[in-house]
Protein backbone atom coordinates (compact mmCIF):
# COMPACT_ATOMS: atom_id res chain seq x y z
CA UNK A 1 0.00 0.00 0.00
CA UNK A 2 1.06 3.76 -0.10
CA UNK A 3 1.05 6.69 2.27
CA UNK A 4 -1.18 9.73 1.69
CA UNK A 5 -0.08 13.02 3.19
CA UNK A 6 -2.88 15.58 4.53
CA UNK A 7 -0.66 19.33 4.73
CA UNK A 8 -1.08 23.12 5.55
CA UNK A 9 -0.90 25.22 3.10
CA UNK A 10 -0.74 29.01 4.46
CA UNK A 11 0.78 29.75 8.04
CA UNK A 12 -1.17 27.21 10.16
CA UNK A 13 -4.63 27.41 11.52
CA UNK A 14 -6.02 25.56 8.37
CA UNK A 15 -8.55 22.92 9.69
CA UNK A 16 -6.09 20.07 9.45
CA UNK A 17 -7.36 18.38 12.65
CA UNK A 18 -10.94 17.87 11.27
CA UNK A 19 -10.05 16.41 7.90
CA UNK A 20 -8.13 13.93 9.23
CA UNK A 21 -11.19 13.37 11.70
CA UNK A 22 -13.14 13.21 8.36
CA UNK A 23 -10.54 11.05 6.48
CA UNK A 24 -9.75 8.53 9.78
CA UNK A 25 -12.16 6.00 8.54
CA UNK A 26 -10.13 5.17 4.77
CA UNK A 27 -7.51 4.76 7.11
CA UNK A 28 -5.34 1.64 9.22
CA UNK A 29 -2.78 4.35 10.67
CA UNK A 30 -2.63 7.60 11.36
CA UNK A 31 0.74 8.94 11.96
CA UNK A 32 2.05 12.66 13.12
CA UNK A 33 5.58 13.79 11.47
CA UNK A 34 6.49 16.90 12.93
CA UNK A 35 6.22 19.92 15.16
CA UNK A 36 5.32 19.91 18.77
CA UNK A 37 2.73 21.01 21.22
CA UNK A 38 2.86 24.72 19.67
CA UNK A 39 0.43 22.89 16.99
CA UNK A 40 -3.36 22.70 18.46
CA UNK A 41 -5.33 20.34 16.28
CA UNK A 42 -9.25 21.53 16.64
CA UNK A 43 -12.04 18.51 16.50
CA UNK A 44 -15.68 19.30 16.65
CA UNK A 45 -18.37 16.65 16.64
CA UNK A 46 -21.46 15.72 19.09
CA UNK A 47 -21.41 19.63 20.06
CA UNK A 48 -18.54 18.90 21.39
CA UNK A 49 -15.01 20.87 20.88
CA UNK A 50 -11.68 18.80 20.93
CA UNK A 51 -8.32 20.41 20.86
CA UNK A 52 -4.97 17.71 20.02
CA UNK A 53 -1.46 19.12 21.07
CA UNK A 54 0.40 16.01 19.96
CA UNK A 55 -1.70 12.82 19.47
CA UNK A 56 -2.80 12.51 15.93
CA UNK A 57 -6.22 13.39 15.15
CA UNK A 58 -7.83 10.10 14.76
CA UNK A 59 -7.30 9.26 18.61
CA UNK A 60 -11.49 9.20 18.09
CA UNK A 61 -12.02 6.16 15.86
CA UNK A 62 -11.97 2.61 17.41
CA UNK A 63 -10.47 1.55 14.43
CA UNK A 64 -7.29 3.42 13.64
CA UNK A 65 -3.99 3.55 15.35
CA UNK A 66 -2.46 6.02 16.06
CA UNK A 67 1.61 7.41 15.70
CA UNK A 68 3.76 9.59 17.48
CA UNK A 69 6.41 9.84 14.26
CA UNK A 70 10.13 10.59 14.89
CA UNK A 71 9.87 13.86 13.61
CA UNK A 72 7.68 15.22 16.44
CA UNK A 73 8.84 16.52 19.77
CA UNK A 74 6.87 15.80 22.53
CA UNK A 75 6.29 17.45 26.16
CA UNK A 76 5.54 14.84 28.95
CA UNK A 77 3.78 17.13 31.10
CA UNK A 78 1.68 18.64 28.09
CA UNK A 79 1.14 15.14 26.86
CA UNK A 80 -0.24 13.72 29.96
CA UNK A 81 -2.64 17.16 30.27
CA UNK A 82 -3.86 15.99 27.18
CA UNK A 83 -4.18 12.39 27.98
CA UNK A 84 -6.27 13.56 30.91
CA UNK A 85 -8.47 15.46 28.55
CA UNK A 86 -9.43 12.41 27.03
CA UNK A 87 -10.00 10.35 30.12
CA UNK A 88 -13.71 10.99 29.91
CA UNK A 89 -14.56 9.14 26.66
CA UNK A 90 -13.05 6.02 27.68
CA UNK A 91 -10.71 6.20 24.53
CA UNK A 92 -8.33 2.58 24.85
CA UNK A 93 -5.12 5.11 24.62
CA UNK A 94 -2.52 1.89 25.29
CA UNK A 95 -3.71 0.04 22.47
CA UNK A 96 -4.51 2.99 19.87
CA UNK A 97 -1.79 5.25 20.54
CA UNK A 98 2.13 4.21 19.79
CA UNK A 99 5.02 6.76 20.06
CA UNK A 100 8.23 6.17 18.33
CA UNK A 101 11.12 6.01 20.40
CA UNK A 102 13.35 8.59 18.31
CA UNK A 103 10.66 11.72 19.04
CA UNK A 104 12.76 14.11 21.09
CA UNK A 105 11.69 15.14 24.30
CA UNK A 106 11.16 18.74 25.77
CA UNK A 107 12.31 19.43 28.78
CA UNK A 108 11.52 22.25 31.21
CA UNK A 109 14.74 23.81 30.48
CA UNK A 110 13.90 24.24 26.97
CA UNK A 111 10.91 26.03 27.81
CA UNK A 112 12.90 28.42 29.78
CA UNK A 113 15.43 28.66 26.86
CA UNK A 114 13.05 29.65 24.80
CA UNK A 115 11.03 32.56 27.00
CA UNK A 116 14.92 33.58 27.67
CA UNK A 117 15.22 34.19 24.05
CA UNK A 118 12.31 35.46 23.08
CA UNK A 119 12.53 38.36 25.24
CA UNK A 120 15.90 39.34 24.72
CA UNK A 121 14.71 39.75 21.16
CA UNK A 122 12.70 42.76 22.02
CA UNK A 123 10.85 44.50 18.98
CA UNK A 124 12.95 41.67 16.71
CA UNK A 125 10.70 38.83 18.29
CA UNK A 126 9.43 36.08 16.05
CA UNK A 127 6.48 35.34 17.59
CA UNK A 128 7.67 31.95 18.98
CA UNK A 129 4.83 30.07 21.62
CA UNK A 130 7.25 29.79 23.72
CA UNK A 131 6.69 26.21 24.47
CA UNK A 132 10.09 25.36 23.96
CA UNK A 133 10.21 23.89 20.46
CA UNK A 134 13.16 25.84 18.72
CA UNK A 135 15.55 24.82 21.54
CA UNK A 136 14.56 21.26 21.35
CA UNK A 137 14.93 20.99 17.84
CA UNK A 138 18.36 22.84 18.06
CA UNK A 139 19.36 20.28 20.60
CA UNK A 140 18.56 17.61 18.36
CA UNK A 141 20.42 19.11 14.69
CA UNK A 142 23.29 19.91 17.66
CA UNK A 143 23.13 16.01 18.93
CA UNK A 144 22.43 16.82 22.10
CA UNK A 145 19.13 15.61 22.25
CA UNK A 146 17.23 13.11 24.66
CA UNK A 147 14.54 11.06 22.89
CA UNK A 148 11.39 9.09 23.98
CA UNK A 149 14.01 5.68 24.21
CA UNK A 150 15.95 7.35 26.29
CA UNK A 151 13.31 7.25 29.22
CA UNK A 152 13.86 2.97 29.08
CA UNK A 153 18.15 3.64 29.78
CA UNK A 154 18.98 2.89 33.12
CA UNK A 155 21.10 6.34 33.09
CA UNK A 156 18.24 9.02 32.14
CA UNK A 157 18.33 10.68 34.74
CA UNK A 158 21.96 11.18 34.07
CA UNK A 159 21.74 12.36 30.54
CA UNK A 160 18.79 14.91 31.59
CA UNK A 161 20.76 16.39 34.48
CA UNK A 162 23.87 16.86 32.00
CA UNK A 163 21.36 18.79 29.44
CA UNK A 164 19.59 20.81 31.93
CA UNK A 165 22.59 21.96 33.45
CA UNK A 166 23.95 23.16 30.38
CA UNK A 167 20.93 24.78 29.61
CA UNK A 168 20.72 26.70 32.96
CA UNK A 169 24.32 28.19 31.80
CA UNK A 170 22.53 28.99 28.52
CA UNK A 171 20.31 30.66 30.03
CA UNK A 172 22.45 32.50 32.26
CA UNK A 173 24.18 34.31 28.88
CA UNK A 174 20.84 36.09 28.58
CA UNK A 175 20.45 39.22 29.78
CA UNK A 176 16.81 39.05 30.96
CA UNK A 177 15.31 38.79 34.50
CA UNK A 178 13.74 35.08 34.32
CA UNK A 179 12.21 34.08 37.55
CA UNK A 180 11.64 30.55 37.62
CA UNK A 181 11.54 27.34 40.41
CA UNK A 182 13.14 24.85 38.42
CA UNK A 183 12.44 21.96 40.86
CA UNK A 184 8.77 22.28 41.02
CA UNK A 185 9.04 22.11 36.94
CA UNK A 186 11.07 18.75 37.19
CA UNK A 187 8.84 17.21 39.88
CA UNK A 188 6.17 17.71 37.55
CA UNK A 189 8.14 16.85 34.51
CA UNK A 190 9.55 13.44 36.10
CA UNK A 191 5.71 12.16 37.10
CA UNK A 192 4.57 13.03 33.54
CA UNK A 193 7.88 10.64 32.07
CA UNK A 194 6.67 8.02 34.70
CA UNK A 195 2.95 7.79 33.11
CA UNK A 196 4.72 8.24 29.70
CA UNK A 197 6.28 5.19 30.48
CA UNK A 198 2.87 3.60 30.53
CA UNK A 199 2.29 3.78 27.35
CA UNK A 200 3.81 1.63 24.25
CA UNK A 201 7.11 2.61 22.74
CA UNK A 202 7.68 1.89 18.67
CA UNK A 203 10.79 1.63 16.44
CA UNK A 204 8.40 3.56 14.45
CA UNK A 205 10.19 3.25 10.67
CA UNK A 206 10.40 -0.80 11.01
CA UNK A 207 6.73 -0.47 11.98
CA UNK A 208 5.32 1.51 9.43
CA UNK A 209 7.48 0.09 6.60
CA UNK A 210 6.13 -3.35 7.76
CA UNK A 211 2.47 -1.33 7.96
CA UNK A 212 2.95 -0.92 4.22
CA UNK A 213 4.60 -4.49 4.03
CA UNK A 214 0.90 -5.87 4.96
CA UNK A 215 -1.10 -3.79 2.73
CA UNK A 216 -1.68 -1.04 5.54
CA UNK A 217 -3.37 2.38 4.75
CA UNK A 218 -1.38 5.19 6.23
CA UNK A 219 -2.60 9.15 6.27
CA UNK A 220 0.64 11.20 7.51
CA UNK A 221 -0.70 14.07 9.32
CA UNK A 222 1.46 17.80 9.33
CA UNK A 223 1.18 19.94 11.79
CA UNK A 224 1.48 24.09 11.31
CA UNK A 225 1.26 25.39 7.59
CA UNK A 226 3.94 24.86 4.66
CA UNK A 227 4.71 28.46 4.48
CA UNK A 228 6.13 28.02 8.37
CA UNK A 229 8.46 25.68 7.02
CA UNK A 230 11.78 26.21 8.35
CA UNK A 231 13.42 25.95 4.70
CA UNK A 232 10.21 26.93 2.54
CA UNK A 233 8.26 29.39 4.51
CA UNK A 234 8.91 33.16 5.01
CA UNK A 235 12.21 32.82 7.05
CA UNK A 236 13.18 33.57 10.10
CA UNK A 237 8.75 33.94 11.04
CA UNK A 238 8.82 30.04 10.50
CA UNK A 239 8.38 27.32 12.86
CA UNK A 240 11.57 24.91 13.79
CA UNK A 241 10.79 21.25 11.60
CA UNK A 242 9.89 20.96 7.92
CA UNK A 243 5.98 21.31 7.42
CA UNK A 244 6.20 20.37 4.28
CA UNK A 245 5.73 17.11 2.42
CA UNK A 246 9.75 16.16 2.39
CA UNK A 247 9.58 16.41 6.19
CA UNK A 248 6.82 13.42 6.04
CA UNK A 249 9.15 10.92 4.96
CA UNK A 250 11.95 12.38 7.27
CA UNK A 251 9.71 12.62 10.36
CA UNK A 252 8.31 8.94 9.77
CA UNK A 253 11.06 7.38 7.62
CA UNK A 254 8.45 6.15 4.87
CA UNK A 255 10.54 6.55 1.31
CA UNK A 256 9.48 8.81 -1.31
CA UNK A 257 7.92 6.41 -3.59
CA UNK A 258 5.45 5.07 -1.26
CA UNK A 259 3.44 8.47 -1.03
CA UNK A 260 0.41 9.02 -3.33
CA UNK A 261 -1.99 11.29 -2.67
CA UNK A 262 -0.79 14.70 -1.16
CA UNK A 263 -3.85 16.43 0.21
CA UNK A 264 -3.76 20.36 0.53
CA UNK A 265 -5.28 22.33 3.06
CA UNK A 266 -6.21 25.57 2.97
CA UNK A 267 -8.75 28.74 4.28
CA UNK A 268 -11.18 30.59 1.83
CA UNK A 269 -9.08 33.37 2.89
CA UNK A 270 -5.84 33.59 4.81
CA UNK A 271 -4.78 33.59 8.78
CA UNK A 272 -1.40 34.28 10.74
CA UNK A 273 -0.49 33.90 13.67
CA UNK A 274 2.26 36.31 15.48
CA UNK A 275 5.15 38.13 13.74
CA UNK A 276 6.43 38.07 10.16
CA UNK A 277 5.00 39.33 6.71
CA UNK A 278 1.98 38.82 5.19
CA UNK A 279 1.41 40.96 2.05
CA UNK A 280 -2.58 40.75 1.68
CA UNK A 281 -3.34 41.20 5.82
CA UNK A 282 -6.30 43.39 6.36
CA UNK A 283 -6.39 46.24 9.23
CA UNK A 284 -10.04 47.56 8.47
CA UNK A 285 -13.64 46.66 8.92
CA UNK A 286 -13.57 43.46 6.51
CA UNK A 287 -10.68 41.76 8.90
CA UNK A 288 -12.32 42.59 11.89
CA UNK A 289 -15.33 40.80 10.24
CA UNK A 290 -13.13 37.89 9.31
CA UNK A 291 -11.91 37.43 12.38
CA UNK A 292 -14.72 37.45 14.39
CA UNK A 293 -17.11 35.21 12.07
CA UNK A 294 -14.19 32.85 11.79
CA UNK A 295 -13.77 32.53 15.91
CA UNK A 296 -9.89 33.37 14.20
CA UNK A 297 -8.15 32.69 17.49
CA UNK A 298 -5.31 30.43 18.26
CA UNK A 299 -6.20 26.85 19.62
CA UNK A 300 -3.56 26.64 21.53
CA UNK A 301 -2.18 29.88 22.67
CA UNK A 302 -5.48 32.18 22.42
CA UNK A 303 -3.89 34.79 20.08
CA UNK A 304 -6.08 36.48 17.94
CA UNK A 305 -5.16 35.37 14.21
CA UNK A 306 -4.45 38.46 11.57
CA UNK A 307 -6.61 38.01 8.91
CA UNK A 308 -6.26 38.63 4.69
CA UNK A 309 -7.51 37.80 1.18
CA UNK A 310 -6.51 34.94 -0.45
CA UNK A 311 -3.08 35.39 -1.34
CA UNK A 312 -2.62 32.99 -4.51
CA UNK A 313 0.41 33.41 -5.20
CA UNK A 314 1.56 31.95 -1.76
CA UNK A 315 -1.11 29.29 -2.18
CA UNK A 316 0.52 28.34 -5.37
CA UNK A 317 3.75 28.22 -4.08
CA UNK A 318 2.87 25.73 -1.85
CA UNK A 319 0.77 23.66 -3.90
CA UNK A 320 4.33 23.23 -5.68
CA UNK A 321 6.54 22.66 -3.50
CA UNK A 322 4.27 20.11 -1.81
CA UNK A 323 3.43 18.04 -5.03
CA UNK A 324 -0.22 19.00 -3.68
CA UNK A 325 -2.86 16.53 -5.64
CA UNK A 326 -6.34 17.60 -3.76
CA UNK A 327 -7.47 20.98 -2.14
CA UNK A 328 -9.63 20.56 0.73
CA UNK A 329 -11.04 24.69 1.16
CA UNK A 330 -11.99 25.27 4.46
CA UNK A 331 -14.16 28.30 6.03
CA UNK A 332 -16.35 29.17 2.88
CA UNK A 333 -18.93 30.09 5.41
CA UNK A 334 -17.05 32.70 6.98
CA UNK A 335 -17.02 35.07 3.67
CA UNK A 336 -20.98 34.57 3.40
CA UNK A 337 -22.17 38.32 3.29
CA UNK A 338 -19.38 40.06 1.63
CA UNK A 339 -20.99 42.00 -1.35
CA UNK A 340 -17.34 41.85 -2.59
CA UNK A 341 -14.14 39.69 -2.64
CA UNK A 342 -10.27 40.41 -3.33
CA UNK A 343 -7.90 37.70 -4.65
CA UNK A 344 -4.39 38.11 -4.87
CA UNK A 345 -3.22 36.63 -7.97
CA UNK A 346 0.16 38.83 -8.34
CA UNK A 347 3.05 41.03 -6.27
CA UNK A 348 4.22 44.19 -7.55
CA UNK A 349 7.81 43.31 -6.10
CA UNK A 350 10.49 46.42 -6.17
CA UNK A 351 8.20 47.68 -9.11
CA UNK A 352 7.70 44.40 -11.34
CA UNK A 353 4.73 42.29 -11.57
CA UNK A 354 5.51 38.82 -10.35
CA UNK A 355 3.20 35.62 -9.80
CA UNK A 356 5.49 33.88 -7.62
CA UNK A 357 7.20 33.78 -3.95
CA UNK A 358 10.19 36.16 -3.81
CA UNK A 359 12.91 35.40 -1.76
CA UNK A 360 11.99 38.46 0.79
CA UNK A 361 7.88 39.54 0.78
CA UNK A 362 8.28 42.12 3.48
CA UNK A 363 5.62 45.07 2.85
CA UNK A 364 8.83 47.11 1.65
CA UNK A 365 9.15 44.82 -1.21
CA UNK A 366 5.88 43.58 -2.23
CA UNK A 367 2.46 45.25 -3.00
CA UNK A 368 -0.77 42.31 -4.00
CA UNK A 369 -2.33 42.82 -6.88
CA UNK A 370 -5.60 42.09 -6.91
CA UNK A 371 -8.66 40.67 -9.12
CA UNK A 372 -12.49 41.36 -7.66
CA UNK A 373 -14.82 38.93 -7.20
CA UNK A 374 -18.77 38.98 -6.82
CA UNK A 375 -19.28 37.57 -2.88
CA UNK A 376 -22.46 35.67 -1.51
CA UNK A 377 -24.49 35.81 1.18
CA UNK A 378 -26.03 32.93 1.30
CA UNK A 379 -25.47 30.61 4.66
CA UNK A 380 -23.68 28.06 4.02
CA UNK A 381 -23.38 26.02 7.10
CA UNK A 382 -26.48 23.99 6.36
CA UNK A 383 -26.11 22.98 2.97
CA UNK A 384 -25.16 19.49 2.54
CA UNK A 385 -24.66 19.30 -1.36
CA UNK A 386 -22.10 21.19 -3.94
CA UNK A 387 -25.33 21.96 -5.96
CA UNK A 388 -26.80 24.22 -2.91
CA UNK A 389 -23.86 26.74 -3.20
CA UNK A 390 -24.86 29.98 -4.59
CA UNK A 391 -23.25 30.68 -8.30
CA UNK A 392 -20.96 33.20 -6.42
CA UNK A 393 -19.30 30.64 -4.69
CA UNK A 394 -18.86 28.12 -7.22
CA UNK A 395 -17.57 30.45 -9.59
CA UNK A 396 -14.92 31.54 -6.89
CA UNK A 397 -13.84 27.65 -6.43
CA UNK A 398 -13.82 27.59 -10.04
CA UNK A 399 -11.33 30.31 -10.03
CA UNK A 400 -9.04 29.35 -7.72
CA UNK A 401 -9.10 25.70 -9.17
CA UNK A 402 -8.14 26.93 -12.72
CA UNK A 403 -5.14 29.55 -10.85
CA UNK A 404 -3.74 26.18 -9.08
CA UNK A 405 -4.34 23.58 -11.54
CA UNK A 406 -5.28 21.11 -8.85
CA UNK A 407 -9.26 20.03 -8.26
CA UNK A 408 -10.90 21.23 -5.07
CA UNK A 409 -12.11 18.78 -3.49
CA UNK A 410 -13.36 18.84 -0.27
CA UNK A 411 -15.14 22.46 0.98
CA UNK A 412 -15.83 23.11 5.11
CA UNK A 413 -19.05 25.19 5.98
CA UNK A 414 -18.84 25.04 9.47
CA UNK A 415 -16.91 23.09 12.55
CA UNK A 416 -18.37 20.24 12.37
CA UNK A 417 -16.99 16.98 10.63
CA UNK A 418 -20.33 16.79 9.06
CA UNK A 419 -20.33 20.13 7.80
CA UNK A 420 -17.96 18.94 4.98
CA UNK A 421 -19.26 19.00 1.45
CA UNK A 422 -17.24 16.41 -1.58
CA UNK A 423 -17.33 18.17 -5.05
Amino acid sequence: MTVDLLLGLQWGDEGKGKIVDVLTSKYDIIARFQGGPNAGHTLEFDGIKHVLRTIPSGIFHESSVNIIGNGVVMDPVVFQKELEGLEKFNIDIKSRLLISRKAHLILPTHRLLDAASEASKGKAKIGSTLKGIGPTYMDKTGRNGIRVGDIELEDFKERYRALADKHEAMISFYDVNLQYDLKEMEQEFFAAVEALKELTFIDSEAYLNQALKDGKSILAEGAQGSLLDIDFGTYPFVTSSNTTAAGACTGLGIAPNRVKDVFGIFKAYTTRVGSGPFPTELFDEVGATMAKVGNEFGSVTGRARRCGWLDLVALKYAVQVNGVTQLYMMKGDVLSGFETLQVCTAYKYKGQEIDHLPYNIEPENVEPIYVEKKGWNADLTGMTSYEEFPAELKEYIEFIEKELEVPIKVISVGPDRTQTIIK
